[in-house]
């Protein structure tokens, strides 16, 4: 399956964009179609991955209505919620708290005069993805739970939609057996996807806000080699941390993957 926002499949017959075109947000797209346990695709228009929804037109309104989302996930932390509120008629609102340190630890080492560099901005994202890993994984389980709940369309977001929602994909796609490789790609199409926000003062250098807008494979990694240093890898992070066991993995399987061809 091509990574491509809009592939097709071999035989020319037209599958779901994965990148879903809105006025008010650029990072919004599906995690359908990609190859799963048993090679079983992800199903279309069920799970979706997006930067906030508080500037959505009215046109992307409409958009939502026909996909169908029926429940948000919400990431940022609660300044930013309130800075930036939503509400979407008919659409269930669930607040996954984690607020956004890196943001505050750059301000702190600016403030103290420190010349922040672009290697220290790299650092500082790698431990906010560690810190994601044990800090914030009752927030992960939490989402787990509502896709568990049932297979109402979900979308969960953060501001930008690539940390906090990036980490959240990441697990999503390794329980339902995603290969790891796959899984970053789909991690770095933020990259060719969002939209930096016009006119946000920030007194860092540009060097160190291309670091801090944009995702890297190493900030994933650092979470992933987190999961597998601490925990021993996904299936026992998934199941002694996050409470999905075997049973609730093949729950999610069965809400989310494609079922299996009849046998000829």
């Amino acid at each position: 399956m091509s990574l491509h926002p809009r592939a097709v499949s071999p035989s020319t017959t037209p599958v779901p964009a994965r990148s879903i075109a809105l006025a008010g947000a650029s990072n919004f797209r599906d995690l359908g179609g990609y190859a799963g346990h048993g090679g079983r695709t992800l199903r279309w228009r069920r799970l979706f991955r997006a930067d906030h929804l508080a500037a959505l037109s009215p046109a992307d309104l409409q958009v939502l209505r026909e996909l169908g989302i029926a429940r948000t996930a919400d990431f940022r932390g609660e300044s930013e919620r309130s800075a930036f509120a939503y509400a979407l008629p008919g659409v269930a609102q669930h607040h996954l708290t984690i607020e956004p340190t890196v943001v505050q630890r750059t301000q702190q080492l600016l403030k103290s005069g420190h010349q922040l560099t672009a290697q220290d901005a790299v650092g500082l994202m790698q431990d906010t993805y560690r810190g994601f890993v044990h800090d914030n994984a009752p927030r992960f389980a939490q989402l787990f739970e509502l896709l568990l709940d049932s297979d109402a369309p979900l979308v969960f977001h953060c501001t930008a939609g690539k940390d906090r929602t990036g980490f959240a994909a990441a697990l999503i796609l390794l329980a339902l057996g995603v290969p790891r490789a796959v899984v970053m790609q789909d991690y770095l199409l933020t990259n060719a996807l969002y939209r930096r926000p016009a006119g946000v003062a920030s007194a860092a250098p540009d060097d160190v806000l291309q670091v801090l807008w944009r995702v890297q494979e190493d900030f994933l990694e650092a979470a992933l080699h987190g999961v597998e240093a601490e925990h021993g890898g996904i299936q026992p992070y998934l199941e002694r941390v996050l409470g999905v066991n075997a049973a609730a993995q093949q729950r999610l399987a069965a809400l989310y993957l494609e079922p299996r061809p009849a046998a000829a």
